[in-house]
């Protein structure tokens, strides 16, 4: 049975000041327009504003300086990730390269694709998509069929990745492929690659949402080759990769802070007028809101000392995500407002982003039902 424990963690000196850094950088984006909070989140892509990033040292900042990183702790970083999100600065573009695709490529990559690649992402110039979930597999990643087989010099892979979010406007695909037939072991035989975009057999089709915007992608592969040097780590340790990289994912304040602006819009809406249900609404938003930061704080000392959390992490997320979607449900109930994308009042736009975008919180990342099971079985109850 895996214990849960989320020890306090209490931020050093440097992150404070880094901290006001930040905020000082993001309030002159602000004021210039640059940045619309309400239209912002994590999925915003905006390759010039990843570029000011990296050119201030807010990328990579984890990672060794031979590979362009700033040698920082996972604390300072957490503030920065903190400080963006809660601003709404348009991030997406770098956001999963700095997030888990790095880590992965400088903990398991090749020396080659540490040089390569790296320093790129550093820099904000060098985007990533994930191409985990397949077409008939549903949140089951053991279950994927997407082969690679052996060739001269390197793999060849054929399949199917889907929901591949950014995948038209990326730089590299992490892939989890199939390398050794299916065995007792459904764990085994699993292999990641990193796939550059763009190539003549990678096939990109957009994925449309309701609203006509696109962000996911289904990407074919047709014997698309990938040189060894951009294999990740032992071949047929794929799965043991994935799961270390998903406590990256699921953990951090990205998980709870995707409604935010509505939150903030929210309480702006109700104003000193608020009547009583409306400040216990909001008290208790604020409650949930200061306690799942400190379980992701938690998280974040955990990695900071070389842990594995993944069941902390996938607690944080199942907790988080669930309150991302509470939010505009609590807003519908609160304030009466005709959603809408286009009409140029910030919380009325905010709650429409929200409604639409909110029912993938509890899906991206690991669905709500593989994380409870999960769960279950760390606290020995299945």
């Amino acid at each position: 049975m895996h214990p849960f424990r989320f020890d306090p963690v209490s931020l050093p000196p440097q992150a404070e000041v880094l901290r006001e850094e930040v905020r000082a950088f993001l309030a002159e984006e602000l004021a210039s327009g640059r940045i619309t909070p309400h239209r912002n989140a994590w999925g915003s892509f905006d390759p010039e504003f990843s570029r000011k990033c990296g050119a201030r040292g807010y990328i990579g900042m984890r990672w060794p300086s031979q590979y362009g990183g700033h040698e920082c702790s996972a604390l300072e970083r957490y503030v920065v990730t903190e400080e963006m999100l809660a601003a709404g600065a348009p991030v997406g573009a770098h956001w999963v390269a700095d997030r888990q695709s790095g880590n992965n490529i400088l903990a398991h990559g090749s020396e080659a694709a540490k040089q390569a690649i790296l320093p790129e992402i550093a820099a904000g110039k060098c985007f990533f998509a994930i191409g985990m979930s397949e077409p008939n597999s549903g949140s089951d990643l053991a279950a994927a069929s997407t082969r690679a087989t052996r060739t001269e010099g390197g793999w060849l892979l054929n399949g199917t990745k889907v929901w591949t979010s950014g995948a038209h406007r990326v730089h590299y695909l992490i892939a989890l492929a199939r390398t050794a037939p299916r065995s007792e072991d459904r764990h085994a035989g699993l292999t990641q690659f990193i796939v550059r975009m763009g190539e003549d057999r990678v096939l990109t089709r957009p994925i449309y949402n309701l609203y006509g915007g696109h962000d996911f992608n289904e990407v074919i592969f047709e014997d698309t080759f990938v040189p060894d040097d951009m294999v990740i780590g032992d071949v047929g340790a794929g799965w043991q990769m994935v799961t270390g990289e998903l406590a990256f994912e699921r953990s951090g304040p990205d998980r709870f802070l995707s409604t935010f602006q509505l939150m903030r819009q929210l309480i702006d809406a109700l104003g000193a007028s608020a009547d009583v249900r409306a400040q216990v609404a909001i008290g208790r938003l604020v409650a949930q809101l200061a306690t799942l930061r400190t379980m992701s704080l938690s998280v974040a000392g955990m990695l900071e000392r070389g842990e594995s959390p993944n069941l902390e992490a996938a607690l944080v997320k199942d907790v988080g995500t669930a309150f991302e979607q509470e939010i505009p449900e609590i807003a519908r109930l609160l304030v009466a407002a005709e959603p809408s994308l286009n009409q140029g009042e910030p919380f009325h736009e905010a709650l429409a982003k929200a409604i639409l975008t909110s029912p993938s919180f509890t899906i991206r990342g690991g669905t709500r039902e593989i994380l409870r099971g999960m769960i279950a079985k760390g606290l020995g109850l299945r």
